[in-house]
């Protein structure tokens, strides 16, 4: 296995007294697209908010290509190059799409960079190039989780991390959320995404662990376990 862009070594998370992340190890492979599993209060979300610095480890080590990354701000991660989408959207509602979209690039510069990102994400996301100067708050559910999506990408992020992007949307959306991710994916940016919805996050991504109660239980290429039946009876629905 190649050199771990992201890697996380015996991480545990306490909420108070409370360990919602039981020293967890996970490696993230430059180019990979990876996913997390698992119920609710697993510890996904935690996971990633510890990754990206809003939450802090009470133990264990996070290393971003190499560079140890877990007593560092928010701010310095996300212009490492590594970015997050979190759960529930969190957009702007009363700035437009546009602004909103400027929003994912307040660590970077201007200039021509800036402005080919604007074409990409409007490339990406036709949407929201219709929907360009409209109020954040006024666009659907879906519109607003692509809007997340493309105002992580306005960071210009080597690494994406995703937090439940299919949650609360229809299913047309859903589908449509993630084949843009894979387009994403094709165009280089590694990915590392958490979704209750197994079924599809296994079927896009590359590999994936499952996390229960704060604990890595299982670890394999994503195509095993589709088919593996521990995964199917808890996560897939099947008895």
């Amino acid at each position: 296995m190649p050199e771990a862009m992201l890697e996380l070594k015996n991480v545990v998370v306490r909420y108070g007294g409370i360990e919602a992340v039981r020293g967890i190890s996970i490696n993230v492979s430059q180019g990979e697209f990876l996913t997390l599993i698992g119920g609710n209060g697993a510890g996904k979300s935690t996971t990633l908010r510890t990754i990206s610095g809003v939450k802090k480890l009470a133990e264990g080590e996070i290393y971003f290509e190499g560079e140890r990354i877990d007593a560092l701000p928010s701010h310095e991660i996300v212009e490492m190059g590594l970015s997050q989408v979190p759960e529930g959207r969190h957009i702007f509602p009363r700035m437009s799409v546009r602004e909103n979209l400027s929003m994912g690039a307040f660590s970077r510069k201007g200039g021509k960079a800036l402005s080919e990102d604007f074409d990409r994400v409007f490339e990406l996301f036709a949407v929201l190039k219709e929907r360009e100067k409209q109020m954040g708050g006024t666009l659907s559910g879906g519109e607003q989780q692509m809007l997340a999506v493309g105002r992580a990408l306005m960071s210009h992020p080597r690494l994406l991390m995703l937090d439940e992007p299919s949650m609360g949307l229809a299913p047309l959306f859903v589908e449509k959320i993630f084949d843009l991710l894979r387009k994403v994916h094709e165009q280089g940016t590694t990915i590392l995404l958490v979704e209750q919805n197994a079924q599809v996050a296994l079927q896009i991504a590359d590999r994936g662990y499952v996390l229960e109660t704060g604990e890595i239980v299982l670890e394999d290429d994503a195509d095993k376990l589709l088919t593996n039946d521990q995964v199917r009876k808890a996560y897939l629905g099947e008895g």
